[in-house]
């Protein structure tokens, strides 16, 4: 049976002593050990990447796509297969907001037909590039067009990478870049990318049209069944805190608030130990039996916490970011999406059942 956050019996020590703890939970991240990459050397799970572009593909006449992240890497392969020549730049289990351009990334972007990139900020070093090259292709914002109506990042307070403190808590008015949390969302995203593939290679278009098909069919059955397993979680247990704020999307339409998080929609955000403290504060008024790391996050600091509020962690992190990898339980969206309830509703005491497609 867990217990529920007791600080007055967890920490009796003076209000200097607890100033003390809380800055040692936060000099964590000035020893690395909350580094926006996996602690694992991440690989791309797409056919193509910027930097192994081989001679075949180069001579090959299928049109060049470009895709930026994992999600919109697998979704542009289910619906286009083997009719275009695909390159994905970010790996899958790789933090896209602090990936940092490679080489050859500047290359793909320059050569590809077809570029696709989430938007709302998501991908922050790639968009500079890919607002600043000169090649003509279009260049798809696509959660900017699936999602036109975005929700707001939450107001934390935080210190920017820079070291730039934000003495007081503010609304950066930043939109929450997350929205494929959301299965619906998801299947307007298939939509949009079909819609371009088919504008890039109309003699596929039909091939296009049924592919997405089948994947906005399985979107709307796991749609339905995320919500049937969240309702099975004990309703003064149906609460959520992470490391960074990226599951609102999947928060708002599946009934489970978010009652804290560490770090802003960006885990570029450092949190100070106030936004510490108070996150033990949210934890005990929740009374949240597990909080959550997450795959592309180092746990170090959210174990931190968790040991000073007394709770648990779950041992499964959720891919709040992208794909897991090659070969993970969350290599695919939709397997992403199921794998992320799974850790949820077990973490949460909730009865989980394996997703059965129809």
């Amino acid at each position: 049976m867990l217990k529920n956050l007791s600080i007055k019996t967890r920490i009796p020590e003076t209000a200097p002593v607890l100033a003390i703890r809380l800055a040692a939970i936060v000099s964590l991240f000035g020893l690395g050990l909350a580094g926006c990459g996996s602690p694992q050397q991440a690989t791309n799970q797409s056919p193509n990447t910027a930097s192994e572009a081989s001679p075949a593909s180069a001579a090959s006449e299928k049109p060049k796509v470009l895709a930026t992240s994992s999600v919109l890497c697998d979704v542009t392969q289910e619906i286009a297969k083997d009719t275009v020549d695909l390159t994905c730049l970010i790996p899958a289990g790789t933090d896209p907001h602090a990936y940092e351009p490679k080489p050859n990334d500047r290359k793909a972007i320059e050569q590809a037909q077809l570029i696709l990139y989430n938007g709302y900020g998501f991908e922050p070093a790639l968009i500079k590039l890919i607002q600043a090259t000169k090649n003509s292709a279009p260049k798809v914002a696509v959660n900017e067009i699936a999602v036109p109506k975005p929700l707001k990042g939450e107001d934390h307070e935080h210190e920017h990478e820079a070291g730039k403190k934000a003495e007081a808590e503010h609304d950066h008015g930043e939109f929450d870049p997350h929205v494929w949390h959301n299965a619906q969302n998801g299947v307007r995203i298939v939509e949009t990318v079909r819609d371009n593939l088919e504008k890039l290679s109309p003699n596929n278009a039909a091939q296009y049209t049924s592919n997405a098909q089948k994947m906005t069919s399985e979107l709307t059955q796991v749609d339905s069944w995320i919500k049937s397993q969240i309702s099975t979680i004990p309703a003064n247990q149906r609460k959520l805190v992470t490391t960074h704020d990226a599951m609102g999307y999947y928060a708002a339409a599946y009934g489970i608030p978010i009652e804290g998080a560490l770090q802003g929609i960006s885990t570029e955000e450092k949190p100070t130990a106030r936004r510490v403290k108070e996150l033990l504060g949210e934890i005990k008024k929740a009374g949240v039996p597990t909080v959550f790391a997450e795959a592309t996050i180092n746990p170090k600091l959210i174990e931190s916490v968790a040991k000073e509020a007394n709770v648990k962690v779950s041992d499964r992190g959720l891919f709040a970011d992208g794909l897991g990898e090659k070969g993970s339980e969350a290599d695919t969206y939709e397997k992403m999406l199921i794998a992320n309830t799974r850790t949820i509703v077990e973490g949460l005491g909730g009865k989980y059942t394996p997703f059965q497609p129809k």
